[in-house]
């Protein structure tokens, strides 16, 4: 699904990214860990082709994204990938099932059809009685299943996490653990998940270690 060649990427003298090669499988969920400064938002950020690397390759479901033109590139984000940040990133004056829908209006989807969709992921997630409350109304659990709702309202083949659960307690931590699982088994995504959660890291099906802006060479091993 996924197909990473010699990505490189500096910031002025600084050189994050050394070279990585990696390959993420269909369904698969992985983790990406390491220190602060190793590399693992850089990374993730260029695989959800919101940062474009110095040199080498990204290619998602065989489509090579580093080529691709600033508007083909703009569509095959919205379609193909969906994003979950450690604060959710809602916006405050739309509604939950509104802020859901948001991916869809971008995509063309028709009102009618990103409502259904909205509504099927709320209800999937447990808050279709919380469809019509603004974020300032939602518990920090609430608000984060509602930002994995938006993730997937375009269908995406994968799905990119910055630190999902950092701002949650343990409860809500685990509670968006399972829910990862449970939506890769219904809807067959794969899961790329940057954490310093040892808990959430130990329980995917593949753990990539990074230091200094390279993959571990336990990796190779």
């Amino acid at each position: 699904m996924i197909r990473i060649e010699k990505i490189t990427k500096s910031f002025g003298s600084l050189q994050v990214l050394k070279g990585i090669d990696l390959a993420i499988g269909k369904s698969e969920i992985v983790s990406i860990v390491g220190p602060s400064g190793a590399g693992k938002t850089t990374l993730l950020q260029i695989i959800g082709t919101l940062s474009h690397p110095d040199s080498g390759s990204v290619f998602i479901d065989n489509i090579n994204v580093t080529d691709l033109s600033q508007k083909k590139l703009s569509d095959f984000r919205n379609k193909h990938i969906g994003f979950v940040f450690q604060f959710h990133q809602l916006l405050p004056e739309f509604t939950a099932l509104e802020n859901v829908m948001i991916p869809a209006f971008i995509a063309g989807t028709s009102q009618r059809q990103a409502k259904t969709r909205a509504q099927e992921l709320l209800e999937f997630m447990g808050l279709s009685n919380r469809a019509g409350h603004k974020p300032n109304e939602l518990s920090g659990g609430e608000k984060q299943r509602v930002a994995v709702a938006r993730a997937l309202i375009n269908k995406p083949a994968v799905i990119l996490a910055d630190e999902p659960s950092g701002s949650l307690d343990s409860k809500n931590k685990e509670e968006l653990h399972k829910l990862f699982f449970d939506l890769r088994d219904q809807f067959g995504q794969t899961f790329v998940i940057v954490t310093h959660d040892e808990q959430l890291a130990n329980i995917t099906d593949r753990t990539i270690h990074m230091r200094d802006g390279l993959l571990d060479i336990q990796e190779y091993d």
